[in-house]
């Protein structure tokens, strides 16, 4: 039930979506060099590897890292980075990644690649078992500003309590989140 929703949730929101994602994708074109989206490597169901995309928000110089590591994120944004972050509009290509089945709506976060403590903190709880989600109950309970251990307790208690149900709650507060721009970093 849970994959025909988000299949269906996607479609929908792909078909809504596709003027504001084309403006996007413009102002990303026109406001700096490089492409509009970018691909990263991500830790996807059981520990596998793939590629989620996210309209482009950094210069292409950028380390590839997670962003609270780098010393000064604020100078590795394009000029609408910080806007698309803020808005969340970066995350619109990600309906792609729910619509192929490598992401789910709600779900734990997709760790970057390299985030070796995160992942093996989400292993050793049993959250690798997961679909990793384009929001999740640690999104609407810290998002970007929670520590790794408690992000994966989060998780955790997702995992034990999951219910569709709750899913939808877990969108509908997440949607209210974006409005009010709680707990987004540059």
């Amino acid at each position: 039930m849970k994959r025909a929703f988000d299949f269906l949730l996607a479609s929908l929101a792909l078909v809504c979506l596709l003027i504001p994602g084309i403006v996007v994708a413009l102002m990303v074109r026109l406001t700096s060099a490089g492409p509009v989206i970018y691909w990263s490597d991500r830790v996807g169901k059981d520990n596998r590897i793939f590629r989620m995309p996210k309209f482009r928000t950094m210069r292409v110089d950028t380390p590839a890292v997670a962003t609270h590591l780098l010393d000064d994120p604020a100078r590795f944004l394009t000029p609408v980075g910080s806007f698309l972050r803020k808005s969340s509009l970066d995350e619109l290509p990600q309906l792609w990644s729910i619509l192929a089945g490598d992401m789910s709506f709600v779900g734990p976060r997709p760790a970057l690649h390299n985030q070796a403590d995160l992942i093996a903190l989400r292993t050793q709880c049993g959250v690798h078992v997961l679909t990793p989600g384009l929001t999740g109950w640690a999104q609407i309970n810290g998002r970007d500003e929670l520590p790794i251990p408690e992000k994966v307790k989060l998780d955790q208690e997702y995992l034990l309590r999951r219910s569709f149900w709750w899913d939808i709650q877990i969108i509908v507060q997440t949607f209210f989140k974006v409005l009010r721009k709680d707990g987004v970093s540059h």
